[in-house]
């Protein structure tokens, strides 16, 4: 059974913690943009103590385990959001009590590097978590079919949330939010559209959703925070879809890491694989379709490529472990969440 923390309502506490990275100077003004963004929605904002903290990281690992869980655990809090990623979250994953994470469930958001904490909450405590912007893109538009991460933390118990595949997207660049901290539309310049690699039909298929960032989370395969089979077999008996996004890994790297999730068994159960929209490079002979194709094709289960799923914008808002149903065809792609 999934277990769902409760919808925020206006008035409460969101927590901002940095788990992986801080926000240095240059992007302190795109910080107060964003707190005054969940404001003007009505919630109150608490600061961690390591939101402006430098380096690789905000902190030290076990102050920075120490700010998550006292965000987390903070009955006042009903949601908790970093700035934005980093990249060595990893470190914080044996310093975390899970279940006293879980024992009173809050929200906890955000992708990229967050991504590496998101996922094992899920598959260790049967918790949902929410795979969506993170505070510093919070001010940006969403544009429909895509629901906004206020939305989907204010939704009632057995909600349905309907998302589909972007009409457009930013093929390239970003938007330095340190020169213009007060930017909220995205330049969507390229036609979207989800791509299915191993046939040509329709699709139609539901699951429990589980997935994040593939640079971040095949360093979770076969280990005690990564163990997506044991999930299947506790909370998912209708099966996954298992959704991956790559940040920036080439062609080759992404074939190298889809393999070997598939070894530990990642794909154990699931009725679906969905792959994010990437930038990554192709490297000579080998495309980022066909490294998928290459590790994947022979899943048995339906592929599909470019979701909107990740570094890319706009960005889908995944629920790890909602039961989701994937439409995929000539009529265009549709995910449907329904958070039992």
């Amino acid at each position: 059974m999934i277990r769902y923390p409760r919808p925020l309502v206006a008035g409460d506490v969101i927590g901002v913690a940095s788990p992986s990275a801080g926000v240095a100077t240059p992007h302190a003004r795109r910080l107060d943009v964003a707190v005054r963004h969940l404001t003007d929605r009505g919630f109150e904002v608490r600061l961690g103590p390591l939101v402006r903290g430098v380096g690789v990281t905000s902190g030290p690992v076990d102050a920075r385990a120490a700010e998550l869980t006292g965000l987390m655990t903070d009955p006042a809090v009903r949601a908790v959001v970093p700035p934005w990623g980093g990249e060595i979250a990893l470190d914080l994953l044996d310093r975390l009590d899970w279940d006293t994470l879980a024992a009173d469930p809050t929200w906890l958001v955000g992708y990229s590097d967050i991504s590496t904490l998101l996922l094992p909450l899920t598959l260790r405590t049967g918790v949902a978590t929410l795979h969506g912007q993170n505070l510093m893109e919070t001010p940006f538009r969403v544009p429909a079919p895509m629901l906004p991460w206020l939305d989907v933390v204010q939704a009632e118990p057995g909600a349905t949330l309907v998302q589909g595949a972007a009409t457009r997207y930013r093929s390239a660049g970003f938007t330095d939010v340190a020169v213009d901290p007060e930017a909220t539309e995205e330049p969507l310049d390229a036609a979207g559209g989800w791509t299915r690699l191993d046939g040509d039909d329709a699709v139609r298929v539901s699951g429990r959703l589980v997935g994040g960032c593939l640079e971040t989370v095949s360093h979770l395969a076969g280990t005690p925070y990564g163990d997506v089979a044991a999930f299947a077999a506790a909370h998912a008996p209708e099966g996954t879809i298992v959704y991956l996004e790559a940040a920036a890994a080439d062609a080759a790297d992404v074939a190298r890491r889809l393999l070997g999730l598939r070894y530990a068994g990642f794909f154990v159960g699931a009725n679906a694989v969905l792959l994010g929209r990437t930038r990554g490079a192709d490297v000579p002979g080998l495309t980022q379709h066909d490294a998928a194709r290459h590790a994947l094709a022979d899943l048995g289960v339906p592929v599909l490529a470019d979701v909107d799923c990740g570094h890319v914008p706009p960005h889908l808002a995944l629920v790890n472990g909602a039961l989701a149903t994937v439409e995929h065809g000539d009529g265009g792609s549709v995910l449907t969440q329904v958070l039992r």
